[in-house]
């Protein structure tokens, strides 16, 4: 009998030593895939217990998702050394939705004649650029301007450029660089200043900076802002469809561990605190109706740096509260 337990105890042992191991491996892992580095044996102790903590979360959300009681899954990510309160700090919370004017007084109306198509997506069509990236900067906002602009200049125009979101961070004023700042003042600065460089001339550099702005790169230009009905979904996919990417502001607390399906997060209810771009929108045979939107923050991220949201589940993550486009 002492013998078993002896066995037994020993395979214990074994099987902790085994798991320690390779949790440590995939923390490793983690560190060189999002080129983690950090100040001394303390701090990284401290992101080896967090991420260790993220990756049970992670594997037993997914384990309801497999077993169908989820309708998105769960991954490792860049974000997963933060914990979820680091997580709203240093990520979020980067939008302040009382900068909202919409100062033409412009709000959008469906074509009386409309009918939507039961999906969209402006990637097809070629509006949409290449996922960009954020980084450390809290600029958001100004990654929505320039989505919605790209997109509404390609469909005026047909030549998809890719527009400068470090001009808005160094010259935008009225938003607050790598602080925060709010998407419909940065399509407005656009309006005033007469034109954006293009992202080739202006390049992103990911914090605050001297403002370069120079007239004779300028990618596209804005006459004027519509808003879109607060708070109603079918307005928002009208204008999606109508008109083209819409730059909205979302409360994303629930983003941090995405990787892919419709999230659908009946909780996430909270004050907007990212600016994202709605380009489309369908239905999934689990997740059911869903939003296309274009996140800034790698293609490391999400379903290769885009989420799909749930749709018409009473404004999930009031994803239908504050949308705004250009004029061109």
């Amino acid at each position: 009998m002492k013998a078993v337990i002896l066995v037994l105890v020993l395979v214990t042992v074994v099987q902790a030593t085994s798991l320690k191991d390779i949790l440590k491996a995939e923390f490793n892992a983690f560190k060189l895939r999002h080129h983690k580095a950090y100040k001394d044996a303390s701090e990284e102790l401290k992101r080896l217990k967090i991420f260790v903590e993220n990756k049970k979360l992670i594997d037993s959300h997914n384990k309801r998702f497999t077993a169908g009681e989820e309708t998105y899954k769960m991954g490792i990510n860049q974000f997963s050394d933060l914990d979820s309160k680091e997580f709203q700090e240093v990520v979020l919370s980067s939008i302040n939705p009382y900068n909202l004017t919409f100062d033409t007084n412009q709000i959008y109306t469906p074509s009386p004649t409309i009918k939507l198509p039961e999906s969209i997506d402006w990637r097809e069509k070629g509006a949409v650029t290449k996922v960009k990236s954020q980084g450390d900067c809290e600029s958001c906002w100004a990654f929505a301007a320039i989505g919605t602009l790209e997109g509404h200049h390609f469909i005026k125009y047909q030549q998809l450029v890719s527009l400068s979101e470090q001009n808005l961070v160094d010259c935008d004023t009225t938003n607050g660089g790598c602080s925060r700042g709010w998407t419909e003042k940065a399509l407005i600065y656009i309006k005033d200043n007469g034109g954006v460089n293009t992202e080739d001339s202006y390049p992103y550099e990911g914090i605050d900076g001297e403002c370069r702005f120079n007239v004779e790169n300028i990618g596209a230009k804005v006459t004027g802002t519509v808003g879109v009905q607060r708070d109603n979904e079918s307005a928002l996919a009208a204008a999606v469809a109508e008109k083209g990417p819409i730059s909205v502001a979302i409360d994303a607390s629930f983003f941090q561990h995405y990787e892919g399906g419709v999230l659908d997060e009946p909780l996430c209810q909270g004050e907007v605190n990212h600016g994202v771009v709605v380009v489309g929108y369908g239905r999934d045979d689990i997740g059911g109706d869903y939003w296309l939107v274009k996140n800034s923050w790698a293609e490391s991220w999400g379903e290769n740096g885009y989420i799909r949201m749930a749709r018409n589940k009473d404004n999930q993550c009031s994803i239908a509260k504050y949308g705004v486009y250009p004029l061109v």
